[in-house]
């Protein structure tokens, strides 16, 4: 072997070790909150996809990774968690059943559900932390049955405040308030930073002009924006979609064409209603997406921090 690749392969080598040690965020579910395909759902995506065990898709999720620690955080529980949870232990080589902790965005059905399989019913975890904002804690607290996971200390609760970080080993968490249809509890995005990156999860929003931070500067100030891709565009339901305002992707890839291509590829759409020709495999869809440069979620996608 030359001198040149005995140089070349022993670099790789002694780099291999800091790259496989990287925090990192991987995918769980991409899914809106009745997961795809949908209860009762007898369009003929859902009739297929009921028939395909490939076509359904988890709830949107995603988990943070520190291999130096053997430290998984998941953020929200998801009525999918045993199914995910088995899919993290996998692909992070660890059987065991730690949770180092459960960050929650609000409380709507495919967000925080998952907490049951935490009881003394399932696996009946002991002092598992979860974060959350101070609405969202107190209906936890209130509520049965989540009550009862506090009481038997299957959880732990941890407050959680706007903008202010949770420091993680050698990542952190911070939320940050978002618009949203607050019946029960705050709505939080969060940002995500190791020493390096940072990654943006925004999995459930209102339109982006209710928001007072701007997208677009939200975008050049990170690594990964996972956003709120629910709807395609106007009219894909059938029934009037101001009752479930989010931003259509067509609205989003609107707002950012501005933006320089290596920009609009930070942008990673999440949380497909089952109605979404993008969750359903659209190939024209796909490719109109991929041709204006932002990408879409799939469970797995791992992205380094």
């Amino acid at each position: 072997m030359s001198r040149f690749w005995r140089l070349f392969f022993c670099l790789i080598l002694s780099c291999y070790p800091v790259w496989a040690n990287r925090p990192y965020v991987l995918v769980l579910g991409t899914a809106q909150d009745a997961g795809v395909p949908q209860m009762g759902c007898d369009s003929p995506f859902c009739r297929r996809a009921w028939r395909d065990s490939r076509l359904p898709q988890y709830v949107s999720s995603i988990a943070l990774v520190d291999p130096a620690s053997r430290s998984r955080w998941i953020f929200d529980a998801t009525p999918d968690l045993p199914e995910q949870f088995e899919f993290l232990r996998r692909s992070t080589n660890d059987t065991s059943a730690n949770i180092s902790g459960i960050f929650l965005t609000h409380a709507h059905i495919g967000h925080y559900t998952g907490l049951m399989y935490l009881g003394r019913e399932s696996m009946n975890s002991k002092n598992v932390p979860v974060y959350a904002m101070p609405q969202m804690l107190k209906m936890l607290q209130t509520n049965v049955p989540w009550s009862q996971l506090v009481e038997l200390r299957n959880i732990e609760l941890r407050p959680l405040a706007d903008n202010v970080e949770v420091k993680l080993h050698r990542v952190s968490a911070t939320p940050f308030l978002v618009p949203h249809r607050d019946e029960f509890s705050e709505t939080v995005g969060y940002r995500i930073r190791s020493s390096t990156r940072s990654l943006v999860f925004i999995p459930d929003i209102d339109k982006w002009e209710k928001w007072a931070a701007s997208l677009e500067s939200v975008v050049r100030s990170s690594d990964y924006v996972l956003i709120d891709g629910t709807f395609f565009a106007n009219g894909e339901i059938n029934r009037p979609m101001n009752e479930v305002p989010h931003p259509f992707v067509t609205e989003t890839m609107e707002l950012l064409k501005g933006l320089p291509l290596r920009e609009r590829r930070k942008v990673v759409f999440i949380h497909f209603n089952h109605s979404n020709p993008l969750i359903q495999e659209n190939r024209k869809k796909l490719t109109e997406i991929a041709n204006r440069g932002f990408r879409i979620a799939r469970t797995g996608m791992r992205f380094e921090l």
